[in-house]
């Protein structure tokens, strides 16, 4: 079964041919980081308009690299939330417009399922139902949670952020040390040769809680990013000068450390808590050599096998839609096709 796949919650419009939920035949994208970079971030009308410039070349080049036609395809599936509104208005007009010209079935993915689908997308990745119940760890710019599959299509959230997401404070660190946009890949590189154990910034909610705890989830898996922002802030502000240099590269390495740490500290905690099979990491974040390298760690310090997405696959990308669309269909649990966007949808289990 091919699908034609299409992602554009936020910046990345995106669109791939994936046969049978693995082989992926396509996976075309073009980044708008260059044109967001003066801004320091995502401008939602930017990114909608070049959505709409972008989108229909991008179709028909996933289409002609996976040597199909619109009428050789069996399905179509998009993002229907979460994300900007006004990116994810775009490709879901697009995928509903195709599905009704050529009588194709449309498929509604949310985009974290996509994300947490991604790790199966190559071809020695073992199949889903060998690795479930799994642990997934799903780091990106807008969200930070910690989510337990006990089969596929079922999601258990354990802990999430109360405030920014792992994504989100790269880049706001980027922004405060002047190093530019997208922060993630920035600090990383900065950081190269720098000394993690420089500047102790807190890990978030590592203290014991002084007041009364009004978020659903454990308190114990839950991510805070406020306070290390707060932190790095004030660090450069007591400063008498722009740190550069071997000062640069170390409160960078020291940063990058605090979260890698506060993110592998709750995964630690939850397989503590829940017997699984396997744990991963999915999303834009989990490209960090830092976080992967203490992931390695973990699994080899616990004997939990783990996942991690190809790196192709871990920004936003329409591969991982179409296939988590197949899963679906193979599944028998596709749903009611999506009326509308849904900018704050949640996981919710298939039904």
């Amino acid at each position: 079964m091919k699908i034609l796949g299409i992602e554009t919650s936020c910046d990345e419009t995106a669109a791939a041919v994936v046969e049978n939920g693995r082989t992926v035949l396509s996976n075309a994208v073009y980044s708008q980081i260059a044109k967001h970079r003066p801004y320091g971030g995502v401008v939602p009308e930017i990114a909608s308009r070049n959505h709409v410039k972008k989108l229909p070349g991008i179709i028909e080049e996933a289409l002609k690299d996976a040597g199909e036609t619109y009428e050789s395809i069996d399905a179509l599936a998009v993002t229907y939330g979460p994300g900007l509104a006004s990116s994810l208005l775009i490709g879901f007009t697009a995928a509903k417009t195709l599905a009704l010209r050529l009588g194709k079935p449309l498929i509604g993915v949310n985009h974290h399922e996509g994300h947490l689908h991604s790790i199966f997308m190559k071809p020695d990745a073992p199949a889903p139902e060998d690795v479930f119940p799994m642990l997934g760890l799903l780091v990106s710019g807008g969200d930070s949670s910690l989510v337990l599959m006990r089969e596929t299509g079922k999601y258990e959230l354990l802990g999430s952020t109360i405030d920014d997401a792992a994504g989100e404070a790269l880049d706001k660190a980027a922004a405060v040390l002047n190093l530019g946009y997208p922060g993630g890949p920035i600090i990383q590189k900065t950081a190269e040769g720098g000394n993690p154990d420089a500047i102790r910034f807190p890990r978030g909610l590592d203290q014991s809680d002084r007041g009364k705890w009004i978020y659903k989830y454990d308190r114990d898996l839950c991510f805070s990013f406020s306070g290390l922002k707060t932190s790095l802030l004030t660090h450069v502000k007591n400063l008498d000068h722009t740190p550069e240099g071997d000062e640069l590269r170390d409160i960078s390495a020291s940063y990058q450390e605090a979260i890698c740490d506060a993110l592998i500290i709750r995964v630690e905690r939850a397989l503590e808590k829940f017997p699984v099979k396997s744990f991963a990491c999915a999303g834009g974040v989990s490209m960090n050599k830092v976080l992967r390298e203490k992931l390695v760690k973990l699994s080899e310090a616990t004997g939990v096998p783990l996942l991690l997405c190809p790196p192709a696959y871990c920004t936003d990308n329409a591969a991982m839609i179409a296939g988590a669309a197949y899963e679906k269909v193979r599944l028998g649990l596709r749903g009611a096709e999506p009326g509308d966007v849904n900018p704050n949808l949640r996981l919710a289990d298939w039904v």
